[in-house]
């Protein structure tokens, strides 16, 4: 299974829909949001995509409240909170939005997950620790860094690569 990844939208709606627009071309089937909507406004472009959408919330994220109401809009969208673990298959996914750095590293050293998923830095990036496969997509919005960008993980093979947007 393809297992898109996205973190850091952060508002920007025409990136976003760019976001939606290279998932759907590459038929992923599920989609891993490490927060950072920051506004509810954002969540309605998500009904484009084609795959189930499991999202957490973000440090940025104002009103959780009413996020979590444009989520429930729709079937396919699901919010979790701060954290969330999700099994495919034999794969054990962690994702989290990483602004508790100390936290964050707790998690990525435990190696109890295959994939640990988050955003935050706006880095995009993948690394192993041991057996666990890191990544953060980088930011959708692409505000620091000039550089927008997804991740697609191969949950079978379990490895990432980061896509330009």
């Amino acid at each position: 299974m393809i297992i898109g990844l996205m973190a850091d939208t952060h508002d920007n709606l025409p990136m976003v829909e760019k976001a939606i627009k290279k998932f759907n071309e590459e038929k992923v089937e599920l989609v891993l949001h490490a927060g950072d909507y920051v506004a509810p406004f954002v969540v309605p472009k998500f009904r484009d995509l084609r795959a189930k959408l499991i999202g957490v919330f973000g440090n940025n994220d104002g009103d959780r409240e009413l996020l979590k109401k444009r989520f429930s809009e729709n079937e396919r969208l699901e919010i979790r909170g701060n954290f969330a673990e999700i099994k495919i298959g034999k794969a054990r996914i962690v994702l989290l939005h990483g602004s508790e750095e100390e936290l964050l590293k707790a998690i990525i050293n435990s190696g109890n997950f295959d994939v640990v998923v988050h955003g935050h830095t706006h880095k995009a990036e993948t690394y192993k620790k041991g057996k666990t496969l890191v990544v953060n997509p980088g930011e959708v919005c692409g505000y620091l860094s000039g550089k927008p960008t997804v991740a697609l993980l191969d949950a079978e093979k379990l490895e990432a690569k980061i896509i330009n947007l």
